[in-house]
């Protein structure tokens, strides 16, 4: 096991953070606009959003570059400025971090199939290793390869993740099958959890795909396939459309009210996805402490 991982730990279960895209957009991120650009152009609004998860309680967070590999930046002129973009992502979080949390990068998905011959795994595997060196050279602690459901892209993007030294946390998206416990691939939870573990991943996980509720079954199922340590960040559950909006209804209590039940499953990261917020990780902060006893 990673120091890293292994210190963390000590004390469980570590809070992470929750969702950045609507919190930048909070911030004034307009849709269709790249969020990783504001790590250049207003990386002040970045930093507010990462300091608020600091400041909530999270013991990591994460950083704003969800979509900077080549493919992904390519498509907001930006294909030329992926050390640029992640180095600035990486450092703005680590300064919101200070000593207060650590760094876990977030490497997302490219949006080609590899199926449908987009991309070669050469070309994957060197478009995630770009984005992993700029993110570990901007003072990553660690990196998160989250919201994936090719299992085979997973894969190449741990592969590549693990060239850095630093620990490497994959979490996957269920959100198929009658009791979405599948990738929209068709990938179970326990195929994806043996093939990742025995593909060195230091931390296996889940995310996006469904509300928090249904991460109990997938952290147990995960959790009877691997000795790792288990990530679920969940969604404020599923979203209703008012207005043109996406709404969530699931409160921060309500959200928070799962974190014993995760824990009973399993789980040694806690945090959130999809339609939570800072206070939603305060919310788990306040009902870890008072069911589990952590200190304040």
């Amino acid at each position: 096991m990673h120091d890293t991982i292994k210190n963390l730990l000590t004390e469980r279960p570590i809070l992470i953070d929750g969702a950045w895209g609507t919190e930048l957009q909070k911030q004034g991120l307009k849709p269709g606009e790249s969020p990783e650009a504001l790590n250049l152009d207003n990386p002040e609004i970045v930093e507010t959003v990462a300091k608020a998860y600091v400041e909530a309680g999270s013991r990591i967070i994460i950083t704003n570059t969800f979509g900077g590999t080549c493919f992904t930046l390519e498509r907001h002129g930006l294909a030329d400025k992926v050390a640029e973009v992640n180095k600035a992502g990486a450092e703005i979080s680590r300064r919101a971090a200070g000593d207060k949390a650590l760094v876990f990068a977030s490497v997302g998905p490219t949006g080609k199939m590899l199926m449908m011959g987009d991309v070669t795994e050469d070309e994957l595997f060197d478009a995630f290793s770009e984005q992993a060196k700029a993110l570990a050279t901007g003072g990553a602690d660690g990196l998160v390869i989250e919201t994936m459901s090719d299992l085979e892209e997973a894969k190449i993007a741990l592969k590549a993740c693990k060239g850095t030294g630093l620990p490497v946390v994959v979490s996957m998206v269920y959100d198929a099958g009658a009791d979405l416990d599948r990738t929209m691939m068709g990938v179970t939870v326990e195929q994806a959890t043996q093939e990742l573990s025995e593909a060195g991943a230091d931390v296996i996980g889940s995310n996006c795909g469904q509300g928090i509720e249904g991460f109990v079954k997938l952290c147990a199922t995960m959790k009877a396939k691997t000795n790792l340590p288990i990530w679920i960040k969940g969604n404020a559950g599923l979203p209703e459309m008012v207005d043109g909006q996406a709404i969530y209804k699931t409160t921060a209590d309500e959200f928070a009210s799962f974190a014993q039940p995760l824990m009973d499953s399993g789980a040694d990261f806690i945090g959130g996805c999809c339609g939570t917020s800072p206070d939603f990780i305060k919310a788990l902060k306040q009902h870890i402490t008072r069911k589990i006893g952590l200190p304040r």
